[in-house]
Order: structure tokens, then C-alpha cells, then sequence
């Protein structure tokens, strides 16, 4: 390796990691609550050496979030969410609910940023309604071909039910946060994704590899 694809190597690499600490501080504190003197003492490097990755704390956010957004893209890839059934992406919620119960500071960092977001002045105000706009269109296109391919109940409103799969994710993660141990949050969202199915919504081994 150069000297120069070590220098970009090492850079890559600080970066992730200002952008890990980052995601645990704004997920404890907030984004409002947190500095970036802070965030720069926990990964030991000066305030100018943070400022060289990232000049302003919006700026840094807008990393954090957009991490979160591609590793739950891939997620969801890598559970066929490509397929014309819809039901890739389904899995794919529940395979995200499992997950997060192994990152616990990102579930923090989203139930405080989501609500600090509420004020239009909050530099992930516009973030979130988008974000949210994205999931719910994305969760109805998944039901939609989920129906044209006979496996959708057929009282089963498409529109309302992506709004309430949304929310059920987003409660899920506050009640787990408060007490892990009395929230199983994949069985909760996969009983009520399989509630509007007429088909599995896993295949025995697929069972089998989720328990």
C-alpha cells in the first residue's frame, strides 16, 4: 500500500469512527444536547481535526443519518426486497426490528432525534418527515405487490396499514428501550405483518435461522 492510499485508508477510518461516537453521543444527549468539543475529546483529536471531516455539526449529522440509511438499505437488499411479492421487504422489517435489538444506541439516537425533530427549526425536521414519507410509500408498494400476487388478505386496507406498521416500528423501539426484557420486537411485528398475509411470511428454514 502507498503512502497515499494509507493516508486515505486512515482518514476513512477516522471518519467512521467520529461518526460512531457521534451516533452514541447524539443518541444520549441529542442533537441539540451535544458538542462538537465533546465529540472531538472522545475520539481524541482536536476541534480543528474534527472540523477537517466535518465543518459544522449539521454537517455531521447529516453523516450519521445517511450511515444509518445505507446499512438498513442493505439490510433489506440482502432479504430480496427486489422481489415482485413484497414480501422481501416485509422480512425485511422484521430482520430490522431483530437487529436493532443489538444496537440499542441507535434506537436511542432515533427516539431522541425523531422527537427534537418536531420543530421545524431542527436540522433533521426535514429529514424525518421525508424519511418517514419514504417508509411508509416503500412498506405500501411491499403490501401492494404482496395483494397482486394473491397473498394479501382482501380486507386489508394497503395505505392504512403501512402507516400502522410505521408506527408499530417506532413504538416498538421507545417500549424497548424502557424495558428490553418484556418487548420482543421482531415476533411482535412479524405476528402483525403475517395478520394481513394468507402465507407465510418465512419458510420453515428461514424460521428455523430467525429463532
Amino acid at each position: 500500500m502507498t503512502s497515499t492510499e494509507q493516508g486515505y485508508a486512515s482518514g476513512r477510518a477516522r471518519r467512521e469512527k467520529i461518526i460512531a461516537v457521534a451516533t452514541a453521543l447524539f443518541g444520549r444527549v441529542g442533537f441539540n444536547g451535544a458538542t462538537m468539543l465533546e465529540i472531538a475529546a472522545e475520539c481524541g483529536i482536536s476541534r480543528a481535526g474534527l472540523s477537517h471531516h466535518f465543518p459544522t455539526k449539521e454537517s455531521l449529522l447529516e453523516a450519521v443519518l445517511a450511515t444509518r440509511d445505507r446499512e438498513d438499505l442493505e439490510r433489506f437488499r440482502r432479504n430480496g426486497s427486489a422481489g415482485t411479492d413484497g414480501l422481501g421487504i416485509l422480512r425485511g422489517m422484521v430482520d430490522l426490528a431483530a437487529h436493532n435489538t443489538e444496537v440499542p444506541g441507535i434506537i436511542g439516537l432515533y427516539a431522541v432525534l425523531s422527537a427534537e425533530a418536531g420543530d421545524p427549526s431542527h436540522p433533521a425536521h426535514q429529514y424525518f418527515i421525508e424519511r418517514y414519507e419514504r417508509i411508509r410509500k416503500g412498506t405500501a408498494r411491499a403490501l401492494r405487490r404482496a395483494q397482486d400476487a394473491g397473498y394479501l388478505d382482501g380486507d386489508t386496507d394497503i395505505d392504512d396499514t403501512a402507516i400502522e406498521l410505521t408506527a408499530l416500528m417506532d413504538g416498538l423501539q421507545v417500549q424497548w428501550l424502557l424495558d428490553p426484557a418484556s418487548v420482543d420486537m421482531p415476533a411482535v411485528v412479524r405476528r402483525r405483518i403475517e395478520q394481513v398475509l394468507t402465507v407465510p411470511l418465512f419458510d420453515a428454514d428461514e424460521t428455523r435461522a430467525a429463532s
